[in-house]
């Protein structure tokens, strides 16, 4: 049997229940703390009345109110979309160079390419365009497929080794995985593209790659190694490296060939949005 009594220690009543010697004190809750648990609890069927609440088999409950946050949502964009129509207008039948020479329209441009970069392309190039590890950085002027606003309008359109029949097209073959040349060659051409960067290379080598670069990489890198943009080929004369520049990266891009893959925009933004995003590329630093 329970028994209640009034806690020496305490003064306060227990329940009469006792485990072990330890008996449990009758300690009412604040009044304050009962007032707003019921308080929440007066509020919530309120909220359920009014307010969009109970999921249905075919729906849900609109409520007194009958809100729902995706009309909602839906309104916002499309106020957004009327207030920006006029400017996407001007935008479609504007050239880049007549975008970039008035100040009001650029500034549109680069506001909307901003926020389409960040969206769209940041997660490979980076927030600011400085690239990564086979990922360009847009902030230089070093561009494989040209960096003239017409350029880069039209590599945002069709993509790099896309889906799109008209992409930028360009394959570094994979000379060591493929065959193509034995591992000592790919060892020498490796010198050799170190040497066209301006580095100390092994004398010996050089002269056995030479005819090697001028039969397997000058049709695309040029006989110095220069680059051309036609075939998206880089200049290998230079410090920049997609891939990294040490000849271990070297090396591993000759063996190997890789090729990174720039999705086609055509189709997912509209010709005004890809106008935009160009302005905003261009801009970045590295654009001519």
């Amino acid at each position: 049997m329970s028994k209640k009594e009034i806690d020496q220690h305490s003064g306060t009543e227990t329940t009469g229940h006792e485990w072990d010697g330890i008996k449990e004190l009758n300690t009412p809750l604040p009044r304050w703390w009962l007032g707003i648990f019921y308080a929440c609890i007066v509020w919530a069927i309120g909220y359920w009345i009014v307010m969009p609440a109970w999921p249905m088999i075919h729906g849900y409950t609109h409520g007194l109110l009958n809100h729902s946050q995706r009309d909602a949502v839906t309104a916002a964009v499309k106020a957004l979309q009327d207030a920006r129509r006029a400017k996407e207008k001007e935008l479609s039948v504007a050239t880049l160079q007549q975008i970039q020479s008035n100040p009001d329209l650029q500034q549109f441009a680069m506001a909307e390419g901003r926020t389409v970069f960040g969206d769209n392309c940041a997660p490979c190039h980076g927030s600011g365009g400085q690239g990564a590890r086979g990922y360009p950085n847009l902030n230089d002027d070093v561009w494989l497929w040209g960096g003239k606003l017409a350029d880069i309008q039209h590599t945002i359109t069709v993509g790099v080794r896309s889906t799109d029949p008209n992409t930028r097209q360009s394959q570094m073959p994979a000379f060591g995985r493929d065959g193509i040349l034995k591992p000592e060659q790919v060892d020498d051409l490796t010198e050799y593209v170190v040497h066209l960067s301006g580095r100390p290379a092994n004398a010996a080598a050089l002269k056995r790659a030479g005819k090697l670069f001028a039969d397997n990489c000058a049709q695309c890198h040029g006989a110095q190694g220069k680059g051309d943009r036609q075939f998206g080929a880089p200049n290998l004369t230079d410090n920049d490296w997609l891939y990294g520049p040490t000849r271990e990266d070297i090396h591993d891009q000759i063996w190997n060939g890789h090729g990174g893959v720039m999705p086609t925009w055509a189709g997912r933004l509209s010709p005004e949005t890809i106008k935009s995003l160009a302005v905003y590329v261009h801009s970045l630093g590295g654009g001519e």
